[in-house]
């Protein structure tokens, strides 16, 4: 997730209605599965009026506002349940009384692929919902089509389906502060309590900017470099496909412009951060806000601010699970972590399959590929490169020529991940394997997560 303009979702004072739950839940480590539980653990689920709260996230925004959400109705006094929606169906549904749903949309106007199967077996048709009440807050960003497409077609679906809105609506463009007050005061008004106006601003931690390396001179795309950042004086965990938040410097005219999140393509054992970031430009021909700050201006020694979230969509499998890696441009910096997190250790094996540019200028960390498939970190390499005159292929080639190898790896248990650029390569690489593998077979490894994207 390294993309500069449209992979933010929390602008100004957005910003700080990040770390409510993350401040009350110990997320570390193996931290999906000890968040859950010590989270559940502290909200009151008892009681036949306990309001259910699911979430569909993609990057675990959804997720985290969610259990904030969920706080605010405890902390009222209201018995509360959190699930995901994807975990629902219509005779849970109905079953819960009250629902209250944090729906995110990804890509363009597409379901979170974690409620794949809820849209797919659930919402194909109406269903007997009558005595359900609900409220929605959906995510969205202006800047891509169909703005909150899957939160609305929730909305319409449950109302088709006989269930009252408890209010309308509320959407949210791009953490707009205004929309979460909004949202606030509705559960104030169900609860009969007042909610809190503000919930907890983020803990952000301090790194210092130590390695900045460009990766593709002379490259006919942009820029790309890698950056590496150390902690000062904490100890930071995360895990392969988690996020960072990286807090932007205030603007000359004093707005906070908020922050961006980038893929995190490295471990904690390596020491520092690291992350693939493509200098933007502009059509006036000005650098990307953030990227242009990161890549050219910040100083080796200069420190930001900065935290590590989980998002848990994009976690991999256990090491003996195959593991078929691809991805495109700076999406090598989310696909990265996952074979670092092999290395040395036996492991049932890891494909990359990679496009960009030109193999003499877009090779990315060619010498760090070679040598990991020399200790078998990584078992596979495939590369294109599209701008070479004897390539000229997308990565959703290599998968169409590969294609009964890649049924083999999926055969055997095979877990897919792809990260890279929403336009082009997430589609082409999705039809592609829909080919390979087949229109009935794709839906089910998304549903079983055995196919999960990180896309921009």
């Amino acid at each position: 997730m390294t993309a500069d303009p449209v992979r933010w979702l929390w602008t100004g004072v957005a910003v700080g209605l990040w770390l409510l739950v993350v401040a009350a839940v110990a997320w570390s480590g193996a931290r999906a599965r000890r968040a859950a539980a010590s989270r559940a653990g502290a909200l009151d689920s008892s009681g036949s009026d306990a309001a259910t709260v699911a979430f569909a996230s993609q990057t675990g925004l959804a997720e985290e506002l969610a259990w904030m959400t969920a706080r605010s109705l405890s902390d009222a006094g209201t018995s509360v349940r959190v699930m995901p929606l994807g975990d629902l169906d219509a005779a849970a549904l109905k079953a819960a009384g009250r629902l209250l749903v944090v729906a995110s949309t990804t890509g363009e106007g597409d379901a979170p692929d974690g409620v794949s199967r809820f849209v797919r077996q659930t919402m194909g048709a109406p269903v007997d919902l009558s005595g359900l009440g609900y409220g929605l807050l959906a995510l969205g960003d202006h800047t891509y089509n169909d703005f909150c497409g899957f939160g609305r077609a929730l909305d319409g679906w449950l109302q088709r389906s006989g269930a009252e809105p408890l209010f309308d609506r509320v959407e949210v463009d791009n953490g707009d502060a205004g929309a979460i007050r909004d949202w606030q005061h509705q559960l104030g008004l169900l609860t009969g309590s007042t909610i809190q106006p503000d919930w907890t601003p983020p803990a952000f931690d301090r790194w210092t900017l130590v390695e900045r390396r460009h990766l593709n001179p002379g490259s006919p795309g942009g820029e790309a470099w890698l950056l590496a950042f150390a902690p000062d004086g904490h100890a930071p965990d995360w895990v392969a496909g988690d996020i960072a938040e990286i807090g932007l410097p205030a603007r000359a005219d004093g707005t906070d412009p908020g922050s961006r999140e980038y893929s995190v393509a490295s471990l904690p054992g390596d020491g520092r951060a690291e992350f693939i970031v493509r200098r933007l430009t502009r059509p006036d021909g000005s650098p990307g806000l953030a990227s242009g700050w990161l890549t050219h201006h910040l100083a080796i020694g200069d420190a930001i601010d900065m935290r590590i979230r989980p998002n848990r969509s994009f976690h991999g499998p256990a090491p003996e699970t195959p593991l078929i890696l691809i991805g495109n441009g700076t999406g090598l910096a989310g696909l990265r972590a996952h074979w670092k997190a092999r290395a040395g250790r036996p492991h049932g094996g890891v494909w990359l399959m990679f496009g960009e540019r030109t193999r003499a200028h877009d090779a990315f960390l060619d010498d760090e590929l070679q040598a990991a498939l020399r200790t078998r970190d990584l078992t596979r390499l495939d590369r294109v490169f599209s701008r070479d005159a004897a390539d000229g292929r997308y990565v959703q080639r290599l998968i169409a020529q590969h294609a009964d190898e890649l049924v083999s790896w999926v055969d055997r248990g095979a877990v897919i991940l792809v990260c890279g650029s929403l336009e082009g390569m997430s589609r082409g690489v999705h039809a592609a394997l829909e080919s390979a593998l087949g229109a009935e077979r794709l839906p089910v490894l998304t549903e079983t997560g055995r196919y999960r994207r990180d896309v921009y």
